[in-house]
């Protein structure tokens, strides 16, 4: 990615960030050191690409996008079966269930000042289908395409419009991919003025900001920092907080020590050992959230080993679950094997592996790999990941698999993860809206296997050709029985856990630590749901 911000030292970050945040008379080591307006907060973010919400696809991205962008709705994180209108003030769907109309509240205005319309909100998802970047196909599975979104998706009026969709899907899955990042609502009339060529603003909006939310993005420095401030022009309660502060801390031990000194206010990066020492301090509170998010690690099956399946099961068998569980995910996560997180429509309990060694070796000596092979792991050098994977490294190495772990940082692994030249990959995946097709459509449906492929879900990028579990997810999405969809993706998931590439690990539980003087702090279930809008500090 081409940065156009300058790139500072590390030196001059440093003093430029401390001489932000020690603001104000000198305070006690019990008091926090951050002004009361800003809050600060140590957070990994080094898998950031752009500030587009038509491209963002990353987890940080996602949290970043869920407070500098509205949508046309969003759904309640208390109970993210409920939704209700963001900038929709009502909407209704066809008797077909095939045409969902939208009435916009009226009077909203973008950060810049200019009027949000329903033009705008057409624009926008116009606009994500025709770049077509990674989260486009969140809107082009409802037959959305570059050749017909502008009749598909199209203002009616000031504040109406129109989006149809090509079948009568589940109505909860078309408004629910309503609510991810890539249907955030922009800017038309700014982005039209910055635009080169004819790329709708694509290139200017990579660094910068053209949203409505309660926090709008002032600048972001990759791998250093990133700021959000107040917007001004917010429809509904305007931030408590005047800014927000990403600080990007990768290490555990790090963003602890920044917290306990009141550096920082918040740390979302903590250890099971960091939260642990943290307990008895009284200046450090912490809360925690069940995530929609998944660890696992996939196999491509470009690798001719990996395309064995005696050799995926194998090595289903060589993670020692309840060990890394008790140690590296204690309080993080729980133990998780399937594609659907609890919470979820279909979710599975089932947990059928546990370390055997033995019937590991069995698996690779039917496989014709009595005394094993040799595979790399891409690994993201941040914590959990890392611990995991040097732990799956260590119990694969009793059954004879010698894993050589490749380090880099988030951008390196996941570029090399999406052009599917690894062998192994060790990551997580947030749901990107509460419906089970969002997690169906990425781990069991691969339409079109091909290097040229146009869609290119997790199982593409591992070169896993599933024609028959690919119609069963389409087949899913159409069900409108709650019950009967439910039962089919309990069968996807059976068939997953045996065949696929992917070995599920944990399902994540988020937990944040942060000083006593911060109040209002609720992790949302996904990447995007988590709202700092509504902190406040003391």
């Amino acid at each position: 990615m081409n940065h156009d911000s300058i790139t500072l030292s590390r030196r001059a970050v440093h003093i430029a960030i401390g001489a932000l945040l020690c603001v104000g008379p000198a305070l006690t080591p019990a008091q926090a050191a951050t002004p009361k307006d800003t809050l600060v907060l140590a957070f990994a973010f080094d898998d950031i690409i752009t500030m587009d919400p038509a491209e963002a696809f990353e987890i940080s991205a996602g949290e970043v996008m869920g407070n500098a962008y509205d949508r046309l709705i969003r759904f309640d994180v208390k109970d993210p079966s409920r939704l209700y209108g963001d900038v929709a003030k009502s909407w209704t769907v066809s008797a077909d269930g095939k045409t969902f109309s939208f009435e916009i509240k009226p009077g909203l205005k973008f950060a810049s000042g200019n009027p949000l319309t329903a033009d705008d909100v057409a624009f926008s998802l116009q606009r994500a289908v025709l770049l077509d970047k990674t989260p486009a196909f969140i809107l082009t599975q409802f037959g959305l395409s570059k050749t017909n979104v502008r009749d598909m998706v199209k203002a009616t009026g000031a504040l109406t419009l129109t989006l149809e969709t090509d079948k009568a899907y589940a109505t909860t899955f078309v408004l629910n991919c309503l609510t991810a990042n890539v249907a955030s609502v922009v800017d038309k009339k700014l982005l039209l003025s910055k635009e080169q060529g004819s790329d709708m603003g694509y290139a200017w909006l990579k660094t910068n900001y053209a949203g409505s939310g309660p926090l709008k993005i002032r600048e972001w420095r990759a791998n250093e920092i990133l700021t959000l401030e107040r917007n001004e022009q917010y429809h509904g309660d305007k931030s408590k907080l005047v800014r927000v502060i990403y600080r990007h801390v990768k290490e555990a031990a790090t963003q602890r020590l920044l917290l306990e000194k009141g550096d920082i206010d918040i740390a979302r990066n903590l250890s099971p050992q960091d939260l642990t020492a943290l307990a008895s301090n009284a200046d450090i509170k912490t809360t925690s959230t069940p995530k929609g998010t998944l660890f696992y690690f996939s196999m491509n099956m470009k690798n001719p080993n990996l395309a064995k399946p005696e050799v995926r099961e194998a090595i289903k068998y060589l993670v020692d679950y309840a060990a890394i569980g008790d140690t590296l995910m204690k309080n993080i996560g729980v133990v998780h094997q399937n594609f659907l997180p609890m919470g979820l429509l279909g979710a599975s309990t089932v947990n059928p592996y546990k370390l055997d060694v033995d019937k590991a070796k069995n698996l690779l000596a039917k496989a014709g790999l009595p005394n094993g092979f040799k595979v790399t792991m891409d690994v993201r050098t941040v914590q959990p990941v890392q611990g995991i994977a040097e732990a799956v490294q260590q119990t694969a190495k009793r059954a004879g698999i010698e894993i050589e772990i490749l380090p880099g940082d988030g951008k390196q692994t996941l570029t090399k993860y999406r052009a599917r030249t690894h062998d192994m990959y060790i990551g997580q995946w947030g749901a990107d809206y509460w419906d089970p097709h969002t997690n169906a459509d990425t781990f069991v449906r691969n339409p079109d296997n091909a290097d040229d492929a146009k869609s290119k879900p997790l199982t593409w990028r591992n070169a896993w050709a599933i024609p028959e579990l690919t119609k069963k997810a389409d087949a899913a999405v159409l069900e409108r029985d709650p019950a009967k969809r439910r039962a089919l993706y309990d069968a996807m998931q059976a068939e997953f856990r045996k065949t696929s590439p992917f070995v599920m690990l944990f399902q994540q539980t988020e937990v944040a630590a942060y000083r006593s003087n911060v109040d209002g702090l609720k992790l949302g279930p996904t990447s995007d749901s988590t709202y700092l809008f509504g902190v406040s500090k003391r």
